[in-house]
């Protein structure tokens, strides 16, 4: 029997990222491997920072590490970033050092958390005095979030509704 609602479910249903998950790979990598670029060390189904005492103990039987290219190095290499931080305002002019330094205290942090969290390019432009590129888009909010808290401004972020990708822009005048 054919309903009298004008709309359905399928009606508001999104499909989320239209690349069909081209971001991950077909098959979860064979166990223990190691990136050959960034030392990231990838066990229990998750990548871990080279130097993490995390997952020393985890492993009861020693098995020999591969040797691959983790996602993050993958992308770099691509180019496709997951996420855009603009940076704008005559009180970025004043305090790019501090600014950016604090950038790269909140990518290291990030990393500690998730390796494959990583700042890809700094660019700096005509229409904004500087864009940071990164390899996912909570790294971007993050950065963001980060900005607004130890210096003001407003921040105005904006995710895709078709792919993964997240544009955060932050402005002090």
């Amino acid at each position: 029997m054919r309903s009298k609602k004008p709309y359905t479910n399928a009606t508001f249903t999104k499909r989320v990222d239209h690349e069909a998950g081209r971001h991950r790979p077909a098959r979860a990598a064979s166990e223990p491997a190691v990136c050959e670029d960034c030392g990231a060390v990838y066990e229990s189904r998750r990548w871990t920072a080279p130097n993490s005492a995390s997952g020393d103990q985890q492993q009861k039987h020693w098995r020999p590490q591969h040797l691959t290219v983790c996602p993050a190095c993958v992308q770099q290499q691509s180019g496709e970033p997951r996420g855009f931080v603009y940076l704008d305002g005559a009180f970025f002019v004043t305090h790019h050092e501090e600014i950016e330094q604090l950038l790269k205290n909140e990518s290291e942090r990030a990393a500690e958390d998730n390796p494959l969290a990583r700042i890809m390019e700094w660019k700096r432009g005509d229409t904004h005095k500087l864009t940071v590129t990164t390899t996912t888009e909570h790294l971007a909010q993050r950065l963001g979030h980060a900005l607004e808290k130890a210096f003001g401004g407003t921040v105005h972020y904006d995710f895709s509704h078709e792919n993964k990708l997240a544009r955060v822009s932050w402005q002090r005048e």
